[in-house]
């Protein structure tokens, strides 16, 4: 066994959910792979062939981009998941663009493979069932969510969602990626992000934002955030520490049948 391979397997919480042979059966059709900040894993319209699972640092995010050139985010992908053709049964054309936001290590996975796994293990159908699930309320959230909230609940919302993945204050986004993910100008965010900071609530520096109140941030943001992540602790077994971070999922969600 890979040394390397076994503590990224670990690092994402999805996989790290897997004992026994279920965790044997995956382990060796895994393929490591260092993604780049901006490295496009599919674009619309391409077969998805292999579904990437996010270790550690490493953030995804599946992007709707209009005729017109503007672009939203519909769902963040980190170690909590995966992202490409984890719904489907086979290798399907995408419907939206799945772009690398924070760099890092993935666990690549050809979706054939998968499917012949699942097709051999419950629990890895039970499993992916649930994340799907999960994947999908954060879809529609975020649909609710770019039609209804206002910007700065909208903004806050994201943080916190990405704080979650990183388990750090220190988030190193940039202000043209964050307002191209929002569906806003850049000159709309400094404002918001502005806003946030006179009241204490982030600081904002060249290429990073970082949290410096998040209670307060939470009650700045909409509900989207929280409804979200009361569906993965219920459907999923998510634990979450006390900043608010993603850290387990329990075992017996992946386990029952």
């Amino acid at each position: 066994m890979i040394p390397a391979l076994d503590t990224l397997f670990s690092g994402n919480l999805l996989l790290d959910a897997l004992r026994g042979k279920d965790r044997v059966l995956l382990m060796p059709l895994l393929e490591l792979r260092e993604c780049r900040r901006g490295e496009v894993l599919f674009e619309p319209g391409e077969d998805v062939s292999f579904i990437s699972f996010p270790s550690g640092p490493s953030v995804a995010a599946l992007v709707i981009t209009t005729q017109h050139g503007r672009t939203v985010e519909v769902a963040t992908v980190g170690h909590e998941g995966a992202i490409g053709g984890v719904v489907s049964q086979g290798s399907l054309p995408a419907f939206s663009r799945a772009v690398v936001q924070i760099a890092g290590p993935m666990l690549r996975l050809e979706t054939q493979r998968l499917q012949e796994a699942k097709a051999a293990s419950p629990v890895l159908r039970n499993l992916f069932t649930r994340y799907s699930d999960c994947l999908l309320a954060q879809i529609l959230q975020s649909v609710a969510c770019n039609a209804l909230h206002p910007i700065e609940e909208r903004c806050a919302r994201w943080i916190l969602g990405l704080q979650d993945r990183l388990g750090s204050d220190m988030l190193p986004i940039t202000h043209e990626l964050l307002a191209d993910l929002l569906g806003v100008q850049r000159s709309y965010l400094t404002r918001t992000l502005k806003s946030l900071q006179q009241q204490q609530l982030v600081q904002v520096r060249r290429g990073r934002i970082i949290v410096c109140n998040r209670p307060a941030l939470e009650e700045k943001a909409c509900e989207c955030h929280g409804a979200v992540k009361r569906h993965f602790e219920t459907v999923l077994g998510a634990v979450y520490g006390a900043s608010g971070t993603l850290i387990a999922l329990r075992p017996a969600a992946s386990q029952a049948v």
